[in-house]
């Protein structure tokens, strides 16, 4: 199997490291910002940067260049050329959240990966039974604000029902179901045929006092939201 070298080991490429390790990968030492890491690529097959962004290119130009070894990136967002040094050059993103290594590293079986560059890249996604979504660095930007929306304005969507909630003095545990099912049901049915609720009917004097009720503070997100419900509705049909 091959060998893999990490240089930043945080919670994404601890998380890979422990997935890979998992399917049979030899895992070298890995290497922190500071390090000396000219050599990073010796003994190894592949070097996975899993620095932040702002940093990828600084720390694959550190790196001495070597054909026969692929230097891998796992940054949504960025294209290839951030590892212009390197010969043989790959982007992997798993598009799933880790949250800890020891959790990432079981969420990374089985999940999706975006990959262009290197075919090391769907070697690493075959043999983690993952599923390849080839995206070229044209569309890479895009392809990762909808990852951001789909994952963190979720998280903070979910922070505005909290607050709203304990206005009413409901949990917030109390709604997570109905998310679960919410998300079962885009999964079914897509997003427009998931759609329910008040602006889905046209229903705005609902909407209104909703937004009466809530402090403004919390308005404009909720408004934000229903024109977005309203454009998916625009798509569909108002009968819910």
């Amino acid at each position: 199997m091959p060998t893999v070298r990490l240089v930043g080991p945080g919670r994404a490429g601890l998380s890979l490291q422990r997935a890979l390790a998992s399917a049979g990968w030899q895992v070298l030492e890995p290497l922190r910002r500071g390090d000396d890491l000219s050599a990073a690529g010796d003994g190894a097959d592949v070097v996975v940067v899993a620095t932040p962004d702002a940093v990828v290119a600084e720390m694959a130009a550190a790196i001495r260049p070597n054909p026969a070894v692929a230097v891998v990136h796992l940054a949504g967002s960025l294209g290839l050329d951030v590892l212009a040094p390197h010969p043989r050059r790959a982007s992997l993103h798993p598009l799933v959240s880790l949250p800890d290594p020891e959790n990432g590293a079981g969420r990374l079986a089985g999940a999706w990966f975006a990959v262009a560059g290197d075919a090391i890249a769907r070697t690493m996604v075959s043999d983690l039974g993952g599923r390849v979504l080839v995206v070229d660095d044209g569309r890479r930007t895009a392809y990762h604000a909808a990852a951001t929306i789909a994952s963190n304005h979720l998280v903070a969507l979910l922070g505005q029902v909290e607050r709203v909630a304990t206005t009413a003095g409901v949990p917030l545990a109390a709604y997570l179901d109905l998310v679960r099912a919410t998300v079962d049901n885009v999964a079914a049915l897509g997003p427009a045929g998931a759609l329910t609720g008040p602006v889905s009917r046209g229903d705005w004097a609902t909407v209104a006092r909703h937004v009466a009720v809530l402090d403004p503070d919390e308005r404009p997100g909720y408004e934000a939201m229903a024109a977005l419900a309203d454009r998916l509705a625009d798509g569909g049909v108002r009968c819910r």
